[in-house]
């Protein structure tokens, strides 16, 4: 299940939820629309993956048992070790590589 961060791991904007500019790549490394497009280049700093939106998991059980109110998103922030500069010479090696040829 995903963990939902609430951050983006780049410029730390809060993401809860139902944030529909939240991307994620297949590590659930977590990141704004506005970081993704325009800074990383849809170059997943970590792994060097591509990115998509992440889904958003429903606040009302419409099965039991399956919402936001019983599995709560993660309250954990979580930042890039990266600096500026790596990431930028990262996601520039990369960015015209389509992630699935990555």
């Amino acid at each position: 299940m995903l963990e939902l961060r609430p951050n983006c791991e780049y410029c730390d904007k809060d993401l809860p939820p139902s944030a529909s500019d939240a991307y994620i790549c297949t590590y659930e490394c977590t990141f704004c629309r506005n970081c993704v497009e325009t800074i990383l280049n849809n170059v997943c700093p970590n792994c060097g993956g591509g990115f998509t939106a992440r889904p958003l998991r429903p606040k009302i059980a419409h099965r039991e048992g399956l919402s936001l109110a019983h599995q709560p998103a993660s309250s954990v922030r979580v930042h890039s070790t990266f600096s500026e500069a790596d990431i930028s010479a990262f996601s520039a090696s990369l960015e015209s590589v389509m992630p699935e040829d990555r």
